[in-house]
């Protein structure tokens, strides 16, 4: 299936920013609730290990992703493990909620862009389910950004471009449905557009199927890595693993 670079609501600078976190909430409620990383664990140990740091930078963090029920599961072997959160557009009220159940939590209140990452924010970069969002010479721009900052850089996809991963996601409306009640902080807003005006499960329809389309392949995925400059000067590693029903793609690299 070739990859096909549809717009996602997500993206959209003129997508109110009160639906766009709603969605990411929604993301987040179900990473965590799936423990859909759960595999990528052993992957996140040996980038840690071979990074020397016990810092992460998440990019493109969304709503925060999975990475509150992975937080837990780090600091079973890395206590010292600190977290800060960022985004293009930030979802404060989501980084605020994730800060108040884990005090190793901190979040930027400034957009951050994934391919011209500060030089201040120092760490190992990391990105869940938002590569598919660049287009190719972007996601090759972050990359370079990384080399070029010498910075270890994580990636992790929970689709693939597959007609098994398009069916999955004509169900997460329902899913949007069943799980709103319980998505916190709570807002009624959120209800409002779930349930009496469904804008929201309907953006999660169409964003969700159209990121199975624009994820890339692991083959993909070496590509862009075959294009950097001084590539040579870190150690990189693709893979794909089996997670439940789905699968979980990844991509690392770290300084020699």
């Amino acid at each position: 299936m070739k990859r096909i670079h549809l717009f996602e609501f997500e993206d959209l600078e003129w997508f109110p920013g009160f639906l766009r976190n709603y969605m990411t909430d929604f993301l987040q409620f179900l990473s965590n609730k799936t423990k859909m990383y759960k595999p990528a664990i052993p992957v996140l140990h040996k980038v840690i290990e071979k990074s020397n740091t016990r810092q992460i930078v998440d990019l493109a963090s969304g709503g925060g992703g999975g990475l509150l029920w992975l937080n837990g599961e780090l600091k079973k072997e890395y206590p010292d493990l600190k977290i800060l959160l960022t985004d293009y557009f930030p979802n404060i009220s989501a980084f605020e909620y994730t800060k108040s159940q884990a005090d190793n939590f901190s979040y930027s209140e400034e957009s951050i862009d994934a391919r011209t990452v500060p030089e201040n924010l120092k760490g190992l970069r990391t990105q869940f389910l938002s590569l598919h969002h660049f287009k190719p010479e972007d996601a090759q721009k972050i990359l370079q950004n990384a080399v070029d900052s010498e910075a270890p850089i994580a990636v992790f996809e929970a689709q693939e471009r597959s007609f098994p991963s398009v069916l999955a996601m004509l169900f997460s409306p329902l899913t949007v449905l069943l799980t709103t009640p319980f998505i916190r902080p709570f807002k009624a807003g959120r209800i409002l557009f779930t349930y009496l005006i469904p804008i929201v499960p309907l953006a999660v329809l169409w964003d969700g199927v159209v990121s199975s389309f624009r994820t890339y392949s692991v083959k993909e995925m070496d590509g862009l890595i075959d294009k950097l400059e001084y590539k040579d000067h870190f150690e990189w590693e693709t893979g794909r693993i089996k997670s439940g029903p789905g699968v979980i793609l990844y991509l690392f690299g770290t300084p020699k």
